[in-house]
């Protein structure tokens, strides 16, 4: 089941899409158990960045080939780090590169969506995800290697495309073995699965809540292959008018389209 937040007759929704429609649900995590019988074709609508939580945190150096492309040991533990909610777009919303930033780059990542209140999972961590999602995970790298932090070169507006839809977890036999690839302009820059994570998902579960609770809705994002701009060779950082498609076997595909300010 694909779930879809979207905007219809002036107010936010959420749906699930059969038959070529989104049908209306009033709670997102009851799926087709509420839904209110109202439907929409895809193209009348407003697609949203499928969010709706508190936090996104992210992994750093999750993918071996990643590590290896930095010249950096894989790490003994998982390396974490948050976007700020207002860098969330949805699929097709551009992605607005400060004048500030001279270095922005892209990467693909597997996301998953927390269904309840998390916390000391020790547990089977797959009950706590509600499905998962695809997310870009823009990077200005000379903010990022500049600075001590990478809340700024991460976290800036518009530097989160994510949607265009939250797979239901039971559509996803592993996901753990998900091919997963970005193109700019239709040319391929990273190509992976999800099995080369260092890290797999019970892993990151229960690392995190073991000093921090993940709520409803609340968005993990599970690190990116190698293929990022800043280490090609020649570097390739987006220019203005880039075409960013991240696509996730059997999740899906987001576009989204660099402006520059």
């Amino acid at each position: 089941m694909k779930l879809y937040r979207f905007s219809a007759e002036g107010r936010d929704r959420w749906g699930y899409l059969e038959d070529g429609r989104i049908v209306e649900v009033s709670d997102i995590r009851e799926k087709k158990e509420t839904g209110s019988g109202r439907n929409y074709d895809p193209k009348e609508v407003k697609v949203l960045p499928p969010f709706f939580g508190s936090k996104i945190i992210c992994l750093g150096l999750n993918y071996r080939s990643h590590a290896e492309e930095n010249r950096i040991k894989p790490p003994e533990k998982p390396i974490l780090f948050s976007k700020a909610t207002t860098s969330v777009v949805g699929d097709k919303d551009p992605v607005i590169k400060p004048k500030v930033v001279k270095q922005l780059d892209y990467e693909v990542e597997l996301a998953f969506v927390v269904s309840e209140k998390a916390k000391k999972i020790k547990k089977d961590c797959y009950d706590y995800i509600l499905g998962y999602t695809v997310i870009n995970d823009v990077s200005a790298r000379d903010l990022q290697f500049s600075e001590k932090q990478w809340f700024r070169s991460k976290g800036g507006d518009t530097f989160c495309p994510m949607g265009p839809c939250i797979v239901d977890k039971e559509e996803i036999e592993d996901p753990m073995n998900l091919d997963l690839e970005m193109r700019i302009n239709g040319e391929r820059m990273q190509k992976s699965n999800t099995g080369e994570m260092i890290f797999d998902i019970s892993s990151i579960i229960k690392f995190i809540t073991e000093v921090l609770t993940l709520l409803p809705g609340d968005v993990v994002a599970t690190g990116t292959p190698a293929g990022v701009g800043a280490f090609r060779d020649p570097p390739y950082y987006l220019r203005n008018g880039d075409l960013m498609e991240a696509g996730i076997e059997k999740v899906g595909k987001l576009e989204n389209r660099v402006v520059y300010e």
